[in-house]
């Protein structure tokens, strides 16, 4: 598989030498969110706020009402649970055009319950205004600053770093509230968000092979959520759907899934596979997948609880899976 090294870092430089307007503000957290590099070749976009999270906020708002593009960076779970009210106060109620780039989505990051954000789609959801958008692959995060950007709003994004995966051609952009069709089939549907979606991929190849039908969505825009063909895919798989997220599986992309069920009558079955009702500990993001059953073999385990059928898959197979085998519709 093809990893890239420092995406967003390139892409951020990019985006600001194109428009001026835009601003980056760290947290004292440059070199872990990638904006290092960004401060030596463009020193008067760079702001270094320190450890105070919630007066950069502040600042953001005021350097947006003066027609700036501020860019926070930040673990994200300073950049939401820390800062809430000034989040909600000064930026989501007014509307303003502040980027809050947030790193370490979910469960991947050694740091433990500190350092993970495992409930902020559930969070932001509920907040008036807020964009959120989950990058999955390097091609995700080369197009979302211009896909963000032509949205508008006030924004959040659930960003990856350091070596970061090539799963889609680079030239099939990010598209806002459109998910990737990654597979088409009628057995089931598998919706997926960040880190999961490479896992999703490796254990669909298996489950093709074995006779399971697979209608597998990538999902990038979790907030707005009215993509139509997340009806199309529910209605037209018969043994029902899993979402598959690098969160609680409480308020993010499975709650999400299952209010489209409600709301459109669709009585299909759900199962949602993600983190439970628990905080994770601190460990490498391969460890923490397994040991809290997110990872491929998990979700071969989903299919057939939803099928009501042992399809006899073991953990190797899904080892022997090589990127070139991926094929996408």
């Amino acid at each position: 598989m093809k990893m890239e090294l420092n995406v967003h870092s390139g892409s951020m430089i990019r985006w600001a030498k194109e428009h001026p307007e835009a601003v980056v503000l760290s947290a004292d957290l440059g070199s872990s969110c990638e904006v290092k590099e960004f401060r030596s070749v463009l020193p008067d976009q760079y702001f270094s706020m320190g450890l105070t999270e919630q007066n950069m906020v502040g600042w953001a708002a005021g350097l947006a009402r003066e027609g700036f593009l501020p860019y926070l960076h930040s673990f994200g779970v300073f950049l939401y649970r820390r800062v809430l009210d000034q989040l909600e106060m000064s930026v989501a109620y007014s509307n303003l055009p502040v980027t809050f780039v947030g790193f370490l989505p979910g469960i991947m990051t050694p740091g433990g319950v500190s350092h993970q954000m495992i409930n902020d789609v559930g969070v932001l959801r509920a907040v008036p205004n807020m964009r959120i958008y989950s990058m999955g692959d390097a091609t995700d995060i080369e197009g979302i600053l211009k896909m963000a950007h032509e949205a508008g709003g006030p924004t959040f994004i659930r960003m990856l770093r350091k070596e970061v995966p090539r799963l889609f051609p680079a030239d099939e952009i990010i598209r806002f509230n459109h998910a990737r069709v990654c597979s088409e089939g009628t057995d089931v549907a598998i919706f997926s968000e960040s880190i999961c979606t490479e896992e999703a991929l490796k254990a669909i190849k298996v489950l093709e092979k074995k006779g399971v039908s697979v209608q597998h969505l990538h999902v990038s825009t979790l907030k707005p959520f009215t993509d139509p063909q997340v009806v199309e895919a529910l209605k037209k798989v018969r043994y029902g759907a899993i979402s598959y997220e690098n969160h609680t599986v409480m308020g993010g992309l499975g709650t999400n899934v299952a209010e489209v069920i409600a709301e459109h009558g669709l009585g299909t079955k759900l199962l949602k596979l993600g983190l439970q009702d628990q905080y994770a500990q601190g460990a490498s993001k391969m460890y923490l997948i397994k040991q809290y059953k997110m990872d491929a073999y998990s979700l071969v385990g989903a299919v057939e609880k939803l099928i009501g059928k042992d399809l006899g898959i073991e953990e190797g197979e899904l080892e022997e899976v090589r990127f070139e085998d991926y094929t996408f519709v």
